[in-house]
């Protein structure tokens, strides 16, 4: 959502509300409005960007159909004057699909701040989301005033994606491989080498090792935020051993009081992983 902002801003263009992939490994429902407070995402990039809720129907008199197109990866701000912007200027509206990396990272200095201020200012969580957030960090602040927040991302499209092998065998390799097929423009993948140049996920385990050795003692509480481990109780078992006090939104949180919330479990997680930080929490 970031970069397509800034995309929209370099090629001087209206942006409209995205609309979110519902289609990809995740299968997510959500749409853009049940995460993020649209009216306020609207009014403070006003001074950036021109952004409507959704596109019209007509304009003056012709019926507007997006043309689709795919820019690629770490496309720079030339690129799309090049390649998007021809197209934008002949067909008057573009939708562009995939947008994952498909925006450089090198920019000039306005557009870097641009990007700073979508990315931490105009997407805001809805207050549903915010409230949620905060009261599963407050339980955890009653058993521990710290806590280690930890993000393991360790779902079996990070893995499959990674390339990487985890020692699970053909089981793993041909999961994990069926998942990788999804991804059309990947190559063929080195285990070893991702391995060598240290592309690969931690493991629970490894993460688990790595916060001992860091120095923290198995009584320190930690806040697993992630989806599906990939290989369930058992992949996480060897970090509860470490850590036994371990605990994630299903544990502190009843079924009841999650069940609004998801297809939105991340920005939970998200939310608790940002209060740790900012209270020093590990």
């Amino acid at each position: 959502i970031t970069d397509a902002v800034v995309a929209a801003r370099i090629l001087n263009a209206t942006f409209v509300v995205p609309k979110l992939d519902q289609k990809s490994f995740w299968k997510d429902a959500s749409n853009f409005a049940e995460i993020f407070y649209v009216e306020w995402f609207i009014s403070f990039q006003s001074k950036d960007i021109k952004i409507i809720k959704q596109l019209p129907s007509k304009r003056a008199g012709k019926t507007l159909t997006p043309y689709t197109m795919r820019v690629p990866r770490k496309c720079s701000e030339r690129c799309y004057q090049s390649r998007v912007l021809p197209v934008l200027l002949k067909r008057h509206v573009v939708h562009l699909t995939k947008f994952d990396y498909r925006l450089a990272n090198r920019l000039n200095s306005d557009l870097q701040k641009l990007r700073c201020r979508v990315n931490y200012y105009a997407l805001k969580f809805t207050d549903p989301i915010l409230e949620m957030g905060k009261r599963l960090d407050q339980r955890m602040r009653m058993k521990s005033k710290h806590y280690i927040a930890l993000h393991q991302r360790f779902e079996p499209d990070m893995l499959a994606f990674s390339g990487c092998y985890y020692g699970g065998g053909d089981k793993e390799r041909k999961e994990l491989g069926a998942i990788r097929k999804r991804w059309k423009t990947l190559h063929t993948s080195n285990p070893d080498k991702e391995r060598r140049h240290e592309k690969c996920q931690l493991t629970p385990e490894e993460v688990g090792l790595m916060l001992r050795t860091l120095g923290y003692g198995n009584d320190v509480n930690i806040y697993v935020a992630s989806g599906d481990v990939y290989g369930g109780e058992e992949t996480l078992a060897p970090l509860r051993a470490l850590f036994p006090n371990f605990y994630t939104k299903d544990t502190i949180a009843s079924k009841e009081e999650l069940e609004p919330f998801s297809s939105r479990m991340a920005a939970l997680d998200f939310i608790v992983c940002l209060i740790a930080q900012h209270c020093h929490a590990c």
